[in-house]
């Protein structure tokens, strides 16, 4: 597969040319591993329908069962059961506190997160994986189903470029979670990039869903280098960026305690993701994203 034309903001050339060398392979999911290498080009061949479910923005009009319409006066898709190498969905967080940089020349959490997604989607396109995109905060705001074609990858980055969020938009990751677990059917890989701020017990719970339904995880946990380090210097008035509440603080007084809660708060993630069976991958903005990804693919593939 070609790289994407020139002109998408999240997909770089040079970034690419690092990682494309590496599959992205998940560890129990390996249902028509062997049948995707030798997918018939034939549309519709060795191809069974599964089920209807309802119409989403995104889905392929062709996809429509105008006779279940014509009974229902509703919209639903037929699902089938594709030969392919893998299923996966990219779950981001579009919510305020992504939004975060402390240095004006940086990159946001939510431009690094849109990064690794348009570098993840088009190494999975690239070795025939299907990958759809979910956009969420307090409740899913977009969805795109998954494909495995080049004109999806370019529905994929066009949908990051245009990605807005509004102020005071709160996070509800763990709701997300149980929804997006009951309506995502079909076994595959959830990759998660997000700060995972809200709370952690109920996160995980949300997280164990997917696993519950034979769903491989993996968690991208992504900060701010500042919100790791907090090294603020004078007394300065801090703003939650989704609930707007303000609070005055001396950092002298608070850094140590602050980076203590900070790590306890990385740690127990860790944690809860190891004895869950979810791969846990902690990050900053101030890593390159591609010199991320390379290191933790070389890990991953290692271990195959």
């Amino acid at each position: 597969m070609a790289a994407p034309r020139k002109g998408y903001r999240y997909i770089q050339p040079e970034a690419l040319a690092r990682v494309a060398r590496l599959n992205l392979v998940a560890r129990s999911v390996v249902e028509g591993f062997i049948s995707g290498l030798h997918r018939s080009p034939f549309r519709g061949f060795s191809v069974e329908f599964a089920e209807h479910r309802e119409y989403m923005p995104g889905d392929n009009v062709k996809d429509v069962d105008w006779q279940v319409f014509g009974r229902t006066d509703r919209f639903y898709v037929k699902q089938y059961e594709e030969e392919t190498n893998l299923k996966a969905h990219i779950l981001l967080d579009v919510s305020s506190s992504m939004s975060y940089k402390s240095d004006e020349h940086g990159l946001t959490k939510l431009e690094y997160a849109c990064y690794l997604a348009a570098c993840l989607s088009y190494l999975m396109i690239r070795q025939q994986d299907s990958v759809g995109l979910v956009c969420f905060d307090r409740e899913i705001r977009h969805y795109i189903p998954p494909r495995a074609t080049s004109t999806h990858l370019s529905l994929v980055l066009r949908h990051l470029e245009t990605l807005q969020m509004g102020t005071g938009v709160t996070t509800n990751v763990s709701k997300t979670f149980h929804d997006l677990a009951e309506f995502i059917r079909r076994r595959g890989l959830l990759i998660v990039l997000s700060d995972l701020y809200d709370d952690p017990k109920e996160v995980i719970r949300g997280l164990r869903h997917f696993r519950y339904k034979k769903h491989e995880v993996i968690l991208f946990h992504i900060f701010d280098k500042w919100e790791l380090d907090f090294p603020y210097r004078k007394l300065s008035d801090f703003v939650d960026m989704e609930t707007n509440e303000e609070l005055q603080v001396d950092p002298r007084y608070v850094r140590e305690e602050y980076r203590k809660q900070v790590q306890a708060f990385i740690d127990g993630y860790r944690r809860d993701c190891s004895t869950s069976r979810i791969e846990y991958v902690q990050t900053d903005t101030s890593v390159p994203y591609d010199f991320m990804l390379f290191a933790y693919l070389a890990k991953r593939k290692r271990l195959f």
